[in-house]
């Protein structure tokens, strides 16, 4: 590719801006004085590379407004003003770790110093200040006029932009071609030069449910019996067991006190139901059974949950695996809706008794617990040293049983989690509830380059309505959940303004949840296939596509939970097309009478 003259650049960068965003194009300064720049020069100790003198002489940077030409994330071109006192800023707070650079040589300087002197910040970052943008080198050498990325909470990095010519002639590139520029794309947008990403997901991503359903589930293989001892011909003969500190008998099994809920007057089948029980999974597990089960790729990263009876009327349950739901708000609203739970749960120094009533905490009849930690010992000579194979919350580890017979003195709860381990109890996997959607905290402004406080204000809410159900369905669409019927179904009914039945463990609402159980899955195989040599069923566009996915299914949600501008603050920032804008101001002058 041939790299334009700074002039020629800045020829064709104007021309487009001109065209297609006249306001933008309004808000380049004026040239520099030769005189500006030569006191800068002589102000900064350093020389101004060619390039960056060319420029500064089309252009002294921009006006900082709304609307002013932005290279991206990097922000606007700097005027001579603001590069001297963005660099003169940036030596000041690099003087701190000059110390620690001492022993850097000058082009290790260049690339990993904090800020050497002889660099220039050329332009203001994506918030018009000092904290980032792109700079130049100035110091003779083999980097000499690179351009790099300073950014105040990461440092700095080279790009691949070998001078400020390279970087001026691919953003004329981007803008006549409509080319991405640095991975994003240049739009114009009422007159503006904006930027937006060019968003693309997978159409059919792996189901990573589909493979689970497709491997079986692990079981628990049969105790071995014992081996016989064989007399030695010779002499007596012993077993002895090594542990830490010498010869000791067998380790004692650690105690289990797992996360429990106990739940009055429903029996273990219905308890499993309101924690979201997948059916086709359900059946008898003992405690050991369950968890070799949620550790393996069956369960797809879905929790595990084993529940029984533990007297007076009361049911428990216990999660064996997955990401855990008992301290979740939502589900404990929705295990005591009509009666009352009581949730203990250890977690580290902590032991905490939560008591629920038809969805309204007892404040009164909660408790906590913490404990120091006790598997630390300090030596004669000071240092500490940790104890291996103790308890480190002794205390909470007591604290959870002396809790555990209160609850029994005050419910009536009689359960003892050493005994039901063995027990084979009613189980599934769970397909976890939905966060509840928050409420919106601040009015909607600004989404993605566009007033959207000022669009809701100025139109009439019926023909908003119908502008914003259109964008939902285009995103759905985007995203592939428009192929599922309960969606579908769902999205014709809001076009038209009829009810939409999302309560809980209805068609639509499994449908959003097995979108979300997919998105976990997949994330989770991706994870695990960090540490192992095999690659994964699933790929990360997969994880890319359903996560779109998900957000998309949130975004439904929210329009048919939330008020309307919230929920169109959602939508349109998920919009993937480049195009969004333009349809929905067709979508909006579809409406006009």
């Amino acid at each position: 590719m041939i790299t334009s003259t700074v002039e020629q650049s800045w020829d064709r960068i104007e021309s487009w801006l001109a065209r297609h965003a006249p306001v933008t194009h309004g808000l380049l300064r004026p040239p520099a004085l030769p005189t500006d720049i030569e006191a800068a020069e002589l102000r900064l100790g350093v020389a101004f590379p060619p390039d960056l003198r060319e420029s500064l002489l089309r252009h002294d940077g921009v006006e900082l407004r709304d609307g002013t030409l932005r290279l991206d994330y990097y922000g606007p071109p700097s005027g001579v003003g603001e590069i001297v006192s963005s660099t003169e800023f940036l030596r000041g707070i690099g003087q701190d770790a000059a110390e620690e650079e001492s022993e850097l040589d000058e082009e290790e300087r260049d690339e990993y110093a904090y800020w050497p002197r002889e660099r220039l910040l050329i332009t203001l970052g994506i918030g018009r200040q000092s904290s980032d943008g792109l700079f130049l080198v100035t110091r003779p050498g083999p980097h000499h006029v690179r351009v790099g990325r300073y950014f105040d909470e990461t440092g700095s990095t080279f790009t691949p932009w070998t001078g400020l010519r390279h970087v001026l002639s691919d953003l004329a590139t981007a803008l006549e071609n409509g080319l991405p520029f640095d991975g994003r794309m240049p739009l114009a947008y009422e007159g503006r030069l904006i930027w937006d990403d060019n968003r693309t997901v997978a159409t059919d991503p792996t189901s990573a449910l589909d493979l689970a359903a497709a491997t079986p589930e692990p079981q628990v293989p049969p105790a071995a019996e014992p081996a016989p001892v064989v007399p030695q011909s010779e002499g007596a003969y012993a077993v002895v067991s090594f542990g830490f500190g010498g010869l000791v008998g067998p380790e004692p099994e650690p105690i289990v006190q797992p996360d429990v809920v106990f739940v009055a007057d429903i029996d273990p089948g219905e308890l499993l139901d309101r924690l979201g029980s997948v059916p086709a999974t359900a059946g008898p597990r003992t405690r050991e059974q369950a968890r070799l089960s949620a550790g393996a790729p069956w369960a797809a990263h879905r929790p595990m949950a084993r529940a029984g009876t533990c007297g007076n009327g009361w049911s428990y349950a216990t999660q064996e695996g997955g990401d855990a739901q008992f301290d979740r708000p939502e589900v404990l609203r929705r295990l005591s809706s009509g009666t009352r739970v009581v949730r203990l749960v250890k977690e580290g120094p902590e032991v905490r008794v939560t008591v629920m009533e038809d969805g309204i905490e007892r404040p009164q009849a909660s408790r906590r617990v913490e404990s120091p930690r006790e598997d630390y010992v300090t030596g004669p000579d000071g240092q500490h040293w940790e104890r291996i194979g103790v308890d480190p919350w002794p205390g909470s580890t007591a604290a959870y049983t002396r809790l555990l017979a209160e609850l029994t003195a005050d419910h009536g709860i009689d359960w003892d989690p050493a005994h039901d381990a063995a027990a084979p109890l009613s189980s599934a996997l769970l397909l976890p509830l939905l966060e509840e959607v928050p409420q919106a905290r601040h009015p909607v402004t600004v989404v993605r380059d566009i007033d959207l406080g000022a669009l809701v204000e100025r139109t009439p809410p019926e023909r908003l309505r119908s502008a914003v159900a259109a964008q939902l369905a285009r995103l759905t669409s985007e995203t592939g959940i428009d192929s599922y019927p309960e969606i579908a179904r769902a999205l014709q009914q809001a076009r038209r303004d009829e009810p939409v039945d999302l309560t809980t463990d209805g068609p639509l609402d499994l449908r959003l949840r097995t979108v979300r159980a997919q998105t976990r899955a997949v994330r989770g195989l991706l994870d695990a296939a960090r540490h192992h040599q095999e690659p994964a069923p699933v790929t990360p566009a997969d994880l890319t596509a359903w996560h779109a996915r998900d957000t998309a299914a949130g975004a439904l949600r929210r329009f048919l939970l939330l008020p309307l501008p919230a929920a169109a603050e959602t939508i349109l920032s998920l919009r993937t097309s480049l195009h969004w804008r333009d349809e929905l101001a067709a979508d909006l002058a579809d409406q006009q009478p």
